[in-house]
Parts: C-alpha cells; structure tokens; sequence
C-alpha cells in the first residue's frame, strides 16, 4: 500500500505560511513510500482528480516519491482527497489534514480548499533534511486551515520588462505552493503598452517597442534592435486558464491617466499637446497624461472591454497613481474643461476622469482597483473603487483614510513590500532600488493600520507585494527579488494574527528554501550570508567580526580558502588574523540540521585591507540610501553591481587611514542616464577639463584636493575601467574624512566608483581585494 504506521521519530511539521490550527498527537506516524495510492473521493470529481495528479506530479518532481492516483474509492489508499460542500471546515479555501492510524485524509468544501489542503500535504511530505527518493515519514495529528485574507498578492510589471508566458507561468507555480491567489499583472507602461486591442493596432505596433537604451542592448543584441514584447489574445487566455487550475486569478492592471506614455506615443490624440513622443526609455515619472475628454474616454472604454473579454477577474485595476499635471496645467483645453466642470483643481479633475472609467467597470459587474495617490492628494476616489494603499510612511495614515472612507483596501506599503527594493547592504547584493527592504521588514508588515476599528480593519481585504521591473531584465533578477521575501508575505496573507513570530517563521524557512531548490528557484541568501566588519586589531592584527541580517544559523568558516561545511569552526567570537600574512577567509551560514542557508562568501586579509573600499561600502553624500544599478556584462565574470544617488556622483569615505599613502586606485563605470524625473535635482559640478574628472577632497567635498584623476583616458572606455594618481600627503596619522566627486553633469552618464584602493608605494595596486560570493547554493 506505501503507508505503515508504525515508524518512530517523524520530523516535526514545518509549514509556511503557518497553518490557522496545528495539532500534533501522540500516535504512530505514517510512512508515505513509492507506490502509494490517493484515492479522491465527493463532489467536483474531475477538478478533485486534476488537483491530485499535480500532487502527484509536484512529489514525483521534488521529492523523487512516485505515488499513483486512482479516481475510484479504494481502502487501500494511504492518502484520501475528499471534497464535501458541507465538511466542517472554515470557509471555501478551508481544508482539514488528519493525520492517523488509516492514513491520510484531506476533507475540504470545495476543490481550491482541497488544493490548498495538497500543498500543505507536499510541505509534510518535505520536512526538514528530507532527502530524494527515500521514504517520507510524517508525524501523526490534525491540522485545521483556512486564509486570514482574500487577497494575497503579487504585483508583476511586464511595462517595463517583457517576461515570456512560460516564465509566467512558472511564476503562477511558485506563487500557488505558497498559497498566493492573485496575480496583479501590470500590462501598460510608460516603457511599453503590451496587450493586443482590437481596433488600435498601433498599440503594440509602435507602443509595444522601445529603443534598447543602457542594459537593454544586451537584451536585444545590438543598440540598433529595439526592446519589444506584447502578449495576444491567445497568450492572455492561456495565462488566465493556467492561473484559474491553480486558483490563482490573474488581475488585469492598465494604468490611466499617467504612466501611458507609450499609449501616446501609439496616438497622439490620446495626450493633450498633439505631438508624438516616443516609447519612454527612462525610468521615473513621466508627464505625459492622456487627455480627459470624451474622445480619450471611449478609448479606455474600448480598452476595459476587450481587458473583461480576456479576464474573467471581478477586479479591475485602472491605476491612478504618479499623474505629473504639468501638461494638463499647461493646457488652454484642460483648463476649460475643468471650469465647465466646475472643478477646483487638477486633481478634482483626475478624480472626474477616475470616476467616469471606474462607472464604466461597475456597469459592467467588475470592480474598480486603484492606487491610494489621490487620497494623498486629498481628493477623493469612486466609492466603489478597491485601494492599494503604497504610501506606508506616518503610521499607514493613507490606508487608514481609505478606511474610513469607505473603501476595501489592500495593504501594499513600498517601504516593506516592493520587492524591487534590494534586500541588503551586502557588496554582492543584486540590483535594486533604494531604501532596503530586508526580509524581516517584509514580515514585520503593518496589515492592518494603526487606529483603525474592528468594523474598518474589516475592510482590509489583502496584502500585496510589487515587482516593478526597471532594474529587473530578465526571469533571474525576478526570482532573486521576490524569494524568499515571497514566504513572508504568504504568511502575512495567510496565517492568523496570533500566529506572528518571526523567531518561528525563521526556524521553519530553512525547510521552504528547500523545497524551493527543489523547484528549481534561484532565491537571494543574502538574509543569511555572511557580512565581514574588519578594523584594526590589537598589534599587527585585523579584527574581523562575522555577523548575517538574520541573526539565525551558525555561520561557520576557514582560513586557508577551503569551502566551509557543516562541521567547519563555528564562528563564536570576533576573529585575530595577522596583518602581515595573506589569509583567506571564507564564511557559510547553516541551518541546525546542516541545511546550507547561505553560499560562502570570502575575503582576503592583508596588510592592505584597511587600504580599501568597496563602493557600497562608502557613504552617499546625502546620506540617503543608494540605487544599486547594475554594469555591463564582462566577458568573463559575474556582472559588476554600483552603488550611487541618482543625479549626484559623490561618495564620502569617514576616516580614510591616509597615514603613508602614496597613490590612490579608482575602479570606475559609467552608467547610461535613464532616470527621468530625477534629472531635474542633478547635481553639476565644474569641470576642469573638457572629459571632467574624479576629484578627492578631505575633510569636506570643497576641502583641501588630495588628487585628481582625468576621465579622457577611459571615457569612451566599455564597462568596468581603472584610475591612477599620486595622492598628497597627509601629515599626522592620516586619518581624515574623504568625499569623493565626480564633475561634470551626471545626465550626460553618471559615472559609478567601483572601488576605492590607496597604497603605500607609487606602484598600482593588483586586482582589489573584496569581498565576493563564491560557489553555488
């Protein structure tokens, strides 16, 4: 049969998102081996026998068991899928596991709570240190389920960045087996409108294309080929079926009246000047609004039907967010549009043209979904429209206003959710935008804001998560962005208030990464990894102190260059090493069963540690937190990754050890200006030659000038470059503040500094020794 049950010492369970109600019992434990039969029992019969050949499927992929699945009632079956419309369990996606002397059983009212009930089933069937092939033997009790929100979210921008339909696909996959039921898919860009209309063909004819400006030559092969990707008919449908057998619905997202820029550029009349512009190439904000009259008005209504032929979602998401008025202020025929209207203000305006397209949605049966910006603005929203509240900062003032108001709303905050948003300070972190959005600040999530009463945190419906793709090209960056920072927003979607622990959510994540190599998904550990604090020890020594943003798992390392294991030297207190010797170090990071949470990352000691930085590891001259943008792909190595502030190419080093120091090293890229609205707070700096240069100042950035590297050597130089210069001398001990500048006008290419490296002789430094991730996960 593949059941026995009498194995001792199961695993415990470890779940996520945290079931509702767990209760282990005090019985045998069953055994699930090859050959294992499910047998499905109840109504909806043939989605019930489609959700547990997926099972079947899933365990086959991942766990390497291969049980079979009969659609007839058989005793001797060691897992049951049982679906009755009057089962005591807790709503439509509710589901009971009991767990005992005959097997298995899932019971559930309906085939999506059976389905969630088949991914809790794979999780105990993949405990902790499970290993392929073998057995899988799971502790014996019950568990109670169902979702503390309907909507749980993943926002997923195909504006700015195309991804296929297989990689959506995929997506919907991994977003199911962490119980995610909705899939917000953001179709319309200022960089690109990608859905076939029928009627307005230029809309993917000319708005679907970009010119490949920075990165996205590497995409398209040449700067010549433009950056294209639209979706048909066809594509949609098949994505919104794929989705609906995983019970995950897929929310059309169409943006108005900002961030249509390409829509303008398809039909100039759309926008208010009449003039044609092109498909955006820059990231930010972009002016170019559609112009609210009638004519605009049967476009977007042409539009929404074809968006309600194609997805049968009762949601709508139309938008509303970053509308720059400036052309509509500009504008003698907005203007007189808005005193017929008898309108105070653009943003009354905006809330007129919002309402006249949510009204054509709630006509239709559909509800409308749209961004908090409004109510920032102090204007108000279509009573009927659901609100994504982004604006997280002052205590979730927005979405408690939206409350208050009236209105549904789902929890989005940028500051914890936007997986855009670069997951550490580490030098090997990805890139991303700034502020850091860690994987602790993901869980710690406000979901229901403060103040709000129990009748108003009623009308929090969900959390979200965005990915907006700006810095995301391809199908890798997304998966490093979005996990594992995706478990904490399941389990903020999923689980109970009370079941809120960070310390147990951590003790149970080792057994999701897991399971999500075993999908094959290329998560960031960057939560877990290894970070090296060095200073100067006592004598001729470095101090290096090991910590990870987590504070979980033992982070074990080696001296002499050796891949670190689970036996290696546990780190337990900062570490000695001598100056003068080049010593190696590398540092992992285990879970308690051995589970490697984090690849090694290394660093290389010697007495010219202290010499250098990392640019990541300097400063801005803000002090705001940096954009991390990545460089041009090498021919050999990993892709360069720069830390900068947008618009102002200046970096502060506090107390450089200058003592002795001769000659400085700059290890520079310049980085091809696509920041829009930013250019407007660029700072420019004079040039004291016609290719600007490198400037390093002390104390202050107009200070004493220490040294000055021309850009004229490499300013035409592809990727990755390096400068040389004597550097004055420093009298006393050398240690001073730094700031260091670049002059000249950033919109022009902002130049990135790699890495900063000072030595003590006037021969240039070999090959900066940072610190890097190395090996595979």
């Amino acid at each position: 049969m593949g059941v026995a049950t009498a194995t001792p010492a199961a695993p415990a369970w470890s779940l996520l998102p945290q079931p509702a109600y767990a209760h282990p019992a005090a019985l045998p434990a069953v055994e699930i081996a090859d050959g294992a039969v499910i047998a499905v029992r109840g109504a909806d019969r043939p989605q019930l026998q489609a959700i547990a050949d997926r099972f079947v499927h899933l365990l086959a992929d991942t766990r390497g068991l291969r049980l079979r699945a009969t659609a007839a009632a058989d005793a001797r079956a060691a897992i049951t899928f049982d679906v009755d419309p009057h089962a005591d369990v807790a709503g439509d996606a509710g589901y009971r596991i009991a767990i005992g002397d005959r097997g298995i059983r899932i019971t559930a009212r309906t085939p999506r709570g059976a389905f969630y009930g088949s991914v809790t089933l794979w999780q105990l069937l993949t405990p902790p240190g499970w290993t392929r092939g073998s057995a899988a033997v799971v502790a014996a009790g019950e568990i109670d389920d169902h979702p503390r929100f309907a909507w749980r979210a993943l926002l997923l921008d195909s504006g700015r960045h195309y991804q296929s339909v297989a990689e959506i696909e995929r997506l919907i996959d991994w977003m199911s087996l962490d119980k995610l039921d909705v899939l917000l898919w953001h179709l319309t860009e200022d960089q690109g409108w990608r859905l076939d209309i029928p009627g307005y063909p230029a809309l993917t004819k000319t708005g679907a294309c970009r010119n490949a400006v920075g990165l996205d030559a590497e995409l398209t092969g040449s700067p010549d080929q433009p950056y294209c990707g639209h979706y048909t008919a066809a594509e949609v449908r098949e994505i919104v079926r794929y989705a609906a057998e995983r019970y995950v619905t897929v929310v059309p997202g169409i943006d108005l009246p900002g961030h249509a820029q390409a829509a303008i550029a398809a039909y100039p009349w759309l926008g208010v000047s009449g003039r044609r512009p092109p498909v955006w190439t820059d990231w930010g904000v972009s002016p170019w609004l559609l112009k609210p009259d009638a004519k605009t008005l049967r476009f977007v209504d042409d539009v929404l039907d074809e968006v309600m032929r194609l997805f049968p979602s009762k949601y709508v998401s139309i938008g509303g967010d970053e509308a720059d008025k400036q052309q509509w202020i500009a504008s003698p025929a907005v203007q007189a549009q808005l005193h017929q209207l008898g309108l105070a203000n653009m943003d009354q305006l905006q809330g007129w043209f919002t309402g006249q397209v949510a009204a054509h949605l709630v006509a239709h049966g559909r509800t409308p979904v749209g961004w908090d910006d409004e109510l920032v603005a102090g204007a108000t929203l279509p009573a009927a429209e659901v609100v994504m509240s982004w604006h997280g900062d002052h205590g979730e003032r927005v979405a408690l206003a939206a409350l208050r108001q009236g209105h549904d709303v789902v929890m989005t905050p940028q500051e914890s959710l936007y997986f855009d948003h670069y997951q550490s300070g580490l030098p090997d972190e990805w890139p991303g935008q700034p502020p850091m959005a860690t994987l602790r600040q993901a869980y710690d999530t406000i979901v229901i804001p403060h103040g709000a009463s129990a009748a108003e945190a009623g009308h929090v419906i969900g959390v979200q998560a965005g990915l907006w793709t700006e810095l995301m090209p391809d199908f890798a960056r997304d998966q490093h962005a979005l996990y594992p920072r995706i478990a904490a927003l399941a389990e903020l979607g999923w689980s109970p208030a009370a079941a809120h622990d960070w310390r147990g959510f951590l003790q149970r994540l080792p057994a999701e990464l897991a399971r999500y190599r075993a999908l094959g998904i290329d998560y960031a550990d960057t939560a877990f990894a290894a970070a090296f604090e060095v200073t100067a020890g006592a004598g001729d020594t470095l101090r290096v102190a090991l910590a990870n943003q987590t504070d979980f798992g033992t982070i074990r390392y080696t001296t002499d260059g050796s891949t670190p294991t689970p036996t290696s030297t546990p780190y337990v207190r900062p570490l000695a090493l001598p100056a003068r010797d080049r010593t190696m170090l590398r540092a992992a990071t285990f879970a308690p069963d051995g589970y490697p949470l984090a690849a090694p990352r290394t660093k290389v000691l010697d007495a010219a540690t202290l010499l250098g930085r990392d640019g990541s590891q300097l400063a801005t001259c803000s002090h705001q937190p940096g954009m991390r943008l990545g460089g041009q792909q090498p021919t050999r190595g990993p892709r360069p990754v720069y830390t900068m502030e947008v618009g102002d190419m200046c970096w502060l080093w506090p107390q450089a050890p200058l003592a002795g120091v001769t000659h400085v090293d700059l290890s520079v890229a310049r980085v091809t200006w696509r920041f829009g609205d930013e250019a407007k707070d660029a700072v420019v700096r004079p040039k004291a030659s016609a290719s600007g240069e490198f400037e390093i100042h002390a104390d202050s950035c107009t200070g004493p000038l220490l040294a000055r590297l021309p850009l004229a050597p490499v300013a035409q130089a592809p990727g990755q470059t390096r400068l040389g210069a004597p550097i004055a001398t420093t009298p006393g001990n050398g240690a001073r503040d730094l700031c260091i500048v670049v002059t000249g006008d950033p919109r022009d290419g902002q130049w990135a500094l790699a890495r900063i490296t000072f030595s003590k002789d006037s021969t240039k430094t070999g090959v900066p020794q940072g610190e890097r991730r190395t090996g595979k996960r």
